[in-house]
């Protein structure tokens, strides 16, 4: 093995200095930057946004949603969170004397050419919108991403809510090099996690994919880490998808929402017979 370290780089939003710890730590690597892209939030014409909230949420939802930014003073939790995990990445990126690129956006030419300038051999895609080949292919050896799904069978998004809506009884955790199409890269590493919703949650699938996906996060920063020192000490054996036994899922429109929680309802009496009698008493369905 020689004693070259993988260059390695990361491109994110934010959130993923847990991977970072693990990273800097790998003897094998040398993190030599770490690039953040600064404009998120997509902007939507008023009208377009109350199109899309009530094709993904309904009328209600839609109403009370628009009702509560029009009474509140406080900044939007999307931005309040979205800042929250730059900074974290950030202060992590600095304990370890990793250089920072705060960039507007990944695809302008000034962003493409401090990437380039940076040398690395590998990308690692964390939590950022579809990148161009313009980007993801310019570290020598291409980029990796980590992906909430068990690629090819479930590719796309959002993680977990078409697990739960299939019945499924475990979710991916899939590292893979990135391609024009979304998750179809060569895998590196891939394994599975137990998945049983939790009816303490009643109807309220949301909360538990949230609490769900928060408990991946040690899972899923080490795989990335192992599959960038496999890659690094050259035991990495990707290997190609066949997309045609999956499928590209997309976010659930208001209808698919609903059909989740009368499956969900459908479900409970076998769910039931698994719980104690106290258990099965307990919920807030």
């Amino acid at each position: 093995m020689s004693n070259k370290k993988l260059r390695v780089v990361l491109l994110t939003h934010g959130g993923c200095e847990h991977v970072l710890r693990r990273l800097v730590a790998l003897e094998s690597v040398k993190v030599v930057g770490v690039f953040i892209e600064t404009d998120v939030i997509r902007h939507t014409r008023l009208l377009e946004k109350i199109r899309r909230s009530i094709r993904y949420d309904g009328y209600w939802a839609t109403a009370g949603k628009f009702a509560r930014k029009l009474i509140s003073s406080r900044r939007s939790l999307e931005v309040e969170a979205i800042e929250s995990g730059r900074d974290a990445v950030c202060k992590v990126a600095e304990d370890h004397d990793v250089p920072v690129y705060l960039v507007n956006n990944f695809h302008m030419e000034s962003s493409i050419a401090l990437l380039r300038d940076v040398e690395a051999d590998l990308g690692v895609v964390l939590g950022t919108n579809i990148l161009k080949q313009s980007v993801f292919k310019v570290p020598k050896l291409g980029s990796i991403n980590l992906h909430q799904g068990l690629a090819p069978y479930y590719r796309g998004c959002p993680a977990v809510f078409w697990e739960l809506f299939n019945d499924e009884r475990e979710v991916g955790l899939t590292v893979h090099f990135v391609e024009s199409k979304v998750d179809t890269g060569e895998i590196i590493l891939q394994r599975t996690v137990p998945l049983e919703y939790d009816y303490s949650y009643g109807l309220d699938f949301d909360q538990f994919i949230n609490d769900y996906r928060a408990g991946l996060v040690t899972r899923c920063a080490q795989l990335v880490a192992d599959a960038v020192k496999a890659i690094a000490e050259g035991t990495a054996a990707p290997r190609p998808q066949d997309t045609s036994l999956g499928k590209r899922y997309r976010l659930p429109v208001k209808k698919q929402k609903d059909e989740m929680r009368r499956r969900l309802r459908q479900r409970r009496p076998f769910a039931d017979r698994r719980l104690s009698p106290q258990r099965a008493g307990e919920g807030r369905l």
